[in-house]
């Protein structure tokens, strides 16, 4: 406790050093200027600051330096002696203490600001005294100096507080003194950072002529990556200064190397970037020369730039944006709208076909050739060898070589149109090509071998039911080899076949069926929609032959049927399997080309897309698809509603995605993609997903709430009807605490009101309106009394009087006549609200309201009388129906206000006597 004591009396002796002993216990605070009163020298208060500004004391250097504000307010008066003590502030600004010169630093804005307030008193002095300091302590030796010197030029170029002149002449020589190669290090990257910050703030004249050289120098800093790391994380605000011609001349090559840095934070930083520096360069150059450049950050090594890269996809992509193409555009507001649509039917039409052309020709040029030649080289070579052209193969119709889906080699030039799509309702499966030819010329290669082994196979053969090889097997036929294969299910293959063989037997019992009705229809079917005999004899013999393999001892013989029969029928079962695996792989093709177009690079979309991948969840970033979701509107309204289909999948994909964020994303931005895609995509797609969210969680059923009138007012009205319905079911939440929910539904009520019949609007919003008024929670009230009269509004608007009056008896039992103090108090505000906004004709509201509310005039509790006293006097009596001498109300209000007046009540005689014409609290608290 001595040396407490001690240290509290040494204290107290250097606050008497400043004058700070006529200071008592009572005061709050300490005046810093207390040094410039008049004490016990015969000092002047410009005396005292010399003495005190440049004491050996460092404490006392430190307080003058803190309270340099309120001296210099003390001297404005006094030019000489604001004059001395601005230059008092230059030599203190050498001082050797560190914490004296931070201190001092920290002062400039302040002190800049109240000069700039006074400039035309002082026009010169922040330019002669501070710039100077300011400058100065860039080099300073001492870290803290420096660093608060660079955050006081920041602050006072984002207040516009230096002039451009000293911009040009003071800080940038400095700044490019501090990066010259032969700079120290830790100066030049604090000047690296202070320069990219600087050129926000700067002209573009100024940066091309003084910054932009040397900026592309420290881009290629050998020697220092954190410099170049500062200028990659900068690099889209210079671009965006410099604008397109420069980017594309000075800064793309050094953005190239920076993209290939060999350290992993300068690449990433690049990808954070490539948006802004996409938005200054050129269609053309964006497309061939950024766009391969963001492919190689999206298979970056790194798993941080990967990450980077792809949570920078969708930005990047939306730069390719073109409002020709999407037909949308942004307003000034920041809405987006359709562009005005040309009336010529004609060039719509060209228009469309143009385009159409383009994308097919697209989608034919995206099939690979190898999924394309394999197939190519199997029909040109069954067209050759298997039957002349002139009529189909026997079994077959023509259906295989026009309705086999194929996909055409660029040098083909053949449209879409003309490759007619396989047809799954007329084949239960793909027709078999006829191999009877090549089969023939193998015969005789196999013919010896197949006599010394014909034997082997006969005894396994002799159990299974006699096929005919000509004609198509029937039911009952394929119902006993099925039955063969029953106590082989185990095997694979077997299980396999079985599959097969359950499906022909479907398509031959539906055959049967309507062989009568139609006898060329049914050989039809026979013929393509049914196995033969052959066929089913292969698979049988198969099956068998390799359960047999898989059930025999190791040391046992293998069975294997080379016969001549078999051999063509095991090449049968190849053919088949073949021919799916074509199918399958045309198939992919076809799914390939739906996502084809051609507005972006075609890379950058099938990267898009594999963003809902969860095997990206797993080696780029957890929350991958969230960054799919925020970016998906930009990246369907860069590719149009026409390319819909490019992104449809993907939606549903996100639309279902386990993580409830991804899913809240796209809720809260549903009704921007609406816009985009149009009502018929909109009602086709984006509905379902819709009536999926409002079943959600809250968490995603907010977005969909929050604009629920953007959405619903792009449907057509049958559709929009439905949800009338669903309405109520955002009155029931997860969790009844979440006020703001049903705040929000009152909201949109008041918008949506307008999208219906005043017959809906009674019907289902009604009862809505009046139980969010009964909510326990008074800003859910509030809001819900507003809704209440824009009901009643859209009533007396469509005159529906019938309903109106309907709907105010309801409001008188419900409010007026309440138990509850507090919904008789709403009655008042309510019945004030609809006579400001003019909701229903005075005199209907004179004879239907106005004598309740004047019942409530004589209310026990003071609050509901509060507001009856300002409805009346506020609202009802400055209406021309109710101010005419001659009205027949006028009596009764006179004879209310006067009660009123002289209530027991401050705060109701107050509102009572209130000039209408005063601005007086909101009201709001008290309901």
């Amino acid at each position: 406790m001595a040396g407490l004591s001690l240290y509290f009396e040494d204290g107290h002796d250097d606050l008497d050093d400043f004058g700070f002993d006529d200071y008592g216990s009572e005061c709050d605070g300490i005046r810093i200027t207390a040094f410039l009163d008049s004490g016990q020298d015969n000092l002047t208060p410009l005396g005292r600051l010399e003495k005190y500004a440049f004491s050996e004391n460092v404490f006392n250097r430190q307080i003058v330096a803190r309270g340099l504000l309120d001296v210099l307010r003390e001297f404005s008066d006094n030019e000489n002696d604001f004059i001395s003590v601005m230059e008092t502030v230059a030599r203190m600004s050498e001082d050797g203490e560190p914490t004296v010169r931070a201190e001092l630093m920290e002062q400039v804005p302040n002190i800049a600001m109240f000069l700039h307030e006074n400039r035309p008193n002082f026009p010169e002095a922040f330019s002669r005294y501070l710039v100077p300091i300011v400058v100065r302590y860039l080099t300073d030796p001492n870290n803290q100096v420096r660093k608060t010197s660079q955050a006081a030029l920041l602050v006072l170029l984002e207040q516009g507080l230096m002039s451009k002149a000293d911009m040009e002449g003071k800080v940038c020589p400095v700044l490019l003194e501090l990066t010259e190669p032969s700079s120290d290090d830790d100066y030049k990257i604090e000047a690296v950072a202070i320069m990219c910050k600087l050129v926000t703030m700067l002209t573009k004249d100024t940066v091309e002529h003084l910054l932009l050289l040397r900026f592309c120098e420290l881009c290629c800093d050998v020697r220092l990556f954190q410099v170049r790391k500062v200028c990659a994380a900068n690099f889209g605000e210079f671009c965006s200064i410099v604008g397109q011609e420069a980017t594309e001349k000075l800064l793309m090559p050094k953005f190239f190397d920076l993209c290939s840095d060999s350290l992993w934070g300068i690449r990433k930083a690049c990808a954070e970037c490539f948006m802004v520096v996409s938005n200054c360069t050129s269609p053309e150059v964006r497309r061939t020369k950024l766009s391969p450049l963001f492919i190689n950050l999206i298979s970056d090594q790194s798993r941080w730039v990967r990450q980077a890269a792809f949570q920078s996809l969708g930005r990047f992509i939306s730069t390719f944006a073109n409002p020709s193409i999407t037909g949308l555009h942004f307003c000034e507001d920041g809405t987006l709208c359709e562009i005005p649509k040309i009336s010529s039917e004609s060039h719509r039409q060209d228009v469309t076909t143009s385009n159409s052309s383009n994308i097919r020709n697209a989608s034919i040029d995206g099939c690979s050739d190898s999924l394309i030649q394999p197939r190519s080289e199997q029909l040109q070579s069954t067209s050759d060898t298997a039957v002349p052209p002139s009529r189909p193969p026997e079994g077959h119709s023509y259906s295989t070589s026009q309705n086999q889906p194929e996909c055409s080699t660029p040098s083909s030039h053949q449209k879409m149109d003309d490759c007619t799509m396989f047809n799954s309702f007329t084949f239960w499966r793909p027709p078999l090509p006829d191999i009877t030819q090549d089969l023939r010329l193998l015969q005789g290669e196999k013919r010896d071998v197949a006599k010394e082994k014909e034997e082997t196979m006969r005894g396994g053969k002799e159990n299974l039911p006699s096929l005919d090889a000509q004609g198509p097997a029937t039911s009952s036929q394929i119902q006993k080899v099925l039955d063969r294969l029953q106590p082989h299910l185990d095997d694979p293959d077997v299980q396999a076949q079985v599959q097969v063989l359950s499906a022909a037997l479907k398509a031959a019992q539906l055959e049967s069926q309507t062989e009568d009705a139609d006898e060329s229809v049914s050989e039809s079917n026979g013929s393509t929609g049914s196995p033969t005999s052959d066929e089913l004899s292969a698979m049988s013999e198969l099956s068998l032959t390799d359960t047999q393999i898989s059930d025999s001892p190791s040391t046992s013989p293998v069975l294997v049927d080379d016969s001549e029969h078999s051999s063509e029928e095991s090449d049968l079962i190849e053919n088949v399997e073949e021919e799916k695996d074509t199918n399958s792989q045309v198939k992919t093709c076809e799914e390939e080309k739906s996502k084809v177009q051609n507005v972006i690079p075609q890379q950058l979309l099938d990267q898009y897309l594999s963003m809902t991948d969860p095997a990206r969840a797993q080696t780029v970033d957890t929350e991958i698809a969230k960054h799919c979701a925020f970016s998906l509107p930009g990246v369907a309204l860069t590719l149009g509603r026409q390319n819909w289909h490019c992104l449809k999948d993907t939606y549903e994909t996100l639309a279902t995605d386990v993580q409830w964020k991804v899913r809240r994303t796209l809720a809260f931005s549903i009704h921007e993609l609406a816009v985009i895609l149009g009502d018929q995509l909109t009602a086709a797609d984006l509905v379902p997903i819709f009536n999926g969210f409002l079943k959600d969680l809250d968490e995603v059923r907010i977005g969909v709430l929050k604009h629920l009138y953007d959405f619903l007012k792009l449907l057509h009205a049958e559709k929009r009807r439905e949800y009338l319905y669903q309405l109520q079911e955002f009155m029931v939440t997860d969790n009844s605490r979440n006020w703001r929910f049903r705040y929000e539904l009152a909201e949109q009520l008041i918008l949506i009101i307008e999208l219906y019949s005043h017959n809906d609007v009674y019907d289902y919003l009604r009862q809505i309106a009046l139980n969010l008024c009964s909510d326990k929670v008074s800003e859910v009230r509030w809001i819900s009394y507003k809704l209440v009269v824009v009901i009643l509004q859209k009533l007396y608007s469509c005159e529906a009087h019938d309903l109106g009056l309907n709907y105010i008896n309801e409001l008188i039992m419900r409010f007026c006549h309440c138990p509850k103090w507090v919904g008789r108090q709403a009655f008042a505000f309510i019945c004030q609200a609809i006579v400001e906004e003019d909701c229903m004709p005075m005199d209907q509201f004179a004879q239907h309201l106005l004598p309740s509310l004047l019942s409530l005039s004589s209310d026990p509790v003071p609050n509901v009388r509060v507001l009856v006293a300002k409805a009346l006097r506020q609202s009802v009596l400055e209406k021309p129906y109710f101010k005419d001498p001659g009205s027949a109300y006028s009596d009764e209000l006179e004879e209310a206000l006067s009660e009123l007046r002289m209530d027991k009540d401050r705060d109701v005689r107050f509102f009572a006597t209130l000039d209408p014409n005063r601005n007086v609290m909101d009201t709001a608290a008290l309901i």
